[in-house]
């Protein structure tokens, strides 16, 4: 497949914790090529989780490569580069050689968790909940650089003589790009360390000083869609800018438009994250919710409150794998629609913990309401419903913190396209839930804030007429008998966490 030499796109680079991808976006952002390469997961302990860096670039070199030729462009073509990627995972490396100090940290890892106790002994919770937004957590940048610093020989010397850069992957892939030219990272990625004033929209001094890290690793700070830099490595032959970057879900929730105070999305994948677009004032959750930074355009910074859902489509992954009831996950679908109900049964998913609002990391997975005349369907079918009510009480949460009732849920992700899931979700929300056409919505979100920044697009209001409906799921079935579900579900949770 050929193009017309003329014709002009946004790259986007989507670097994951699996897998980096490339997607070229055409004007009306329909997809023209797309690549994606996995990448080698370390393990070296249990609970610990990393990457190599040069593994990470490479295989995004690799894409990117491999999306331009596949549709005969080059740089010319290329109007600008949009960046999203993988939060909170740790990369430190040396100024001058590039070389990181250490592998990557992932998001996922949980080595630092001892000390993240140590910080709410230290009365620091409530200090980094009122600046950042977050709470203390292993799941976030700052102990991550910490431990790098404090267990790499020689490395907090070189930290504090200048010799070393902290960034998140975005800033990684941007410093590659431009071969150490720009070190920056953007505000939603900047919102996830665990160090970065929400208010003041800073590096805040006394978070650096308590994790004693020095502000000279830091990159700077940036808008999410603004033109950092040009690429200069041999990639392309011609410049290109690299105009717009934000963290994969706030990424997705710009994609999926979400623009308007109040607007909801969910991505179901491995597991679950929910973000609503709280407008531009940061509002701190009373319910247990994240405050994080959804964008900031212009001068404008629009904010979010966010729940984590720890294991979304992974259930599904482990009726497949352990209880063998199913061959591939898309066959669970028909199994859980063979029956019309659970038959009492519910499926508390927390095979890892759960997240949002509960934070019960402790907490592990529990069937209740088994009988004789309990099948395999049965089973399945709570795990789904398990997914979407663990939403439910996510949503509740947000529209508590905000006072904003949600008008409709947008959906992505792969288990977005269970349509009983779906729809089950609608019921139980009482609200439409609307799944897009384009369901590669955090790339398309990060190509929307690279083209807003070079002109590619108009504006939000031009975007917004793109977003195309696929399937449109409304509330049905006996309010009084979902009530009594939810109820259920409840019961269910509360088993879960005081057994």
């Amino acid at each position: 497949m050929t193009t017309q030499s003329d014709e002009r796109y946004i790259l986007s680079l989507d670097q994951g914790t699996s897998s980096s991808r490339a997607i070229v976006f055409d004007h009306s952002g329909s997809i023209r090529a797309v690549a994606q390469k996995e990448f080698p997961q370390i393990f070296p302990r249990s609970g610990w989780v990393e990457h190599d860096p040069h593994q990470i670039w490479a295989s995004q070199a690799s894409v990117i490569a491999e999306a331009i030729s596949s549709i005969d462009i080059n740089g010319k073509n290329i109007e600008a580069i949009g960046i999203t990627n993988q939060r909170e995972t740790t990369i430190v490396w040396d100024r001058d050689t590039d070389e990181p100090v250490y592998n990557a940290i992932v998001w996922q890892d949980r080595r630092t968790s001892p000390y993240c106790e140590k910080i709410i002994s230290d009365g620091m919770e409530e200090t980094i909940r009122q600046k950042t937004g977050l709470i203390p957590d292993a799941y976030f940048s700052a102990t991550k650089i910490k431990w790098i610093l404090d267990n790499v020989p020689g490395a907090k010397a070189r930290a504090k003589e200048g010799k070393l850069l902290f960034g998140t992957v975005d800033t990684w892939l941007l410093w590659r790009l431009t071969r150490g030219n720009v070190h920056v990272t953007d505000v939603t990625n900047a919102s996830r360390t665990m160090l970065y004033n929400i208010n003041t929209l800073e590096w805040d001094q006394e978070l650096l000083d308590y994790f004693d890290i020095p502000r000279s690793m830091m990159p700077e700070v940036k808008s999410s869609s603004e033109i950092y830099g040009n690429t200069t490595s041999t990639l392309f032959a011609h410049e290109v800018p690299i105009a717009g970057i934000a963290g994969d879900q706030q990424a997705a929730l710009f994609g999926q438009m979400c623009v308007e105070p109040g607007a909801v999305k969910n991505t179901y994948g491995t597991g679950c994250f929910l973000l609503m677009n709280s407008g531009t004032k940061p509002i701190l959750s009373k319910n247990r919710l994240l405050t994080t930074i959804a964008w900031k355009i212009g001068d404008t910074v629009n904010y979010a409150l966010e729940g984590s859902i720890f294991v979304g489509g992974s259930v599904v992954q482990w009726l497949r794998d352990n209880l063998r009831c199913i061959i591939c996950s898309s066959d669970v679908e028909a199994l859980a629609s063979s029956v019309p109900d659970t038959d009492g049964v519910y499926f508390v998913p927390a095979l890892t913990g759960l997240g949002a609002p509960y934070w019960e990391p402790e907490a592990r997975g529990l069937i209740s309401g088994i009988s004789r005349g309990t099948t395999s369907a049965h089973i399945a079918r709570a795990a789904l419903e398990g997914i979407a009510f663990q939403t439910l009480d996510i949503v509740r949460a947000m529209e508590l913190d905000s006072g904003l009732n949600i008008c409709n849920l947008k959906v992505d992700g792969g288990a977005s396209r269970n349509n009983l899931l779906m729809q089950f979700q609608s019921d139980i929300l009482y609200t439409d839930v609307l799944r897009p056409r384009i369901t590669e919505t955090t790339a398309l979100g990060a190509a929307y804030l690279a083209g807003l920044a070079v002109g590619y697009w108009k504006d939000i209001d031009s975007i917004k007429r793109q977003w195309q409906l696929d399937k449109e799921f409304k509330p049905s079935g006996d309010v009084q008998k979902i009530k009594e579900k939810i109820d259920g579900w409840h019961k269910a949770v509360k088993r879960d966490i005081l057994k």
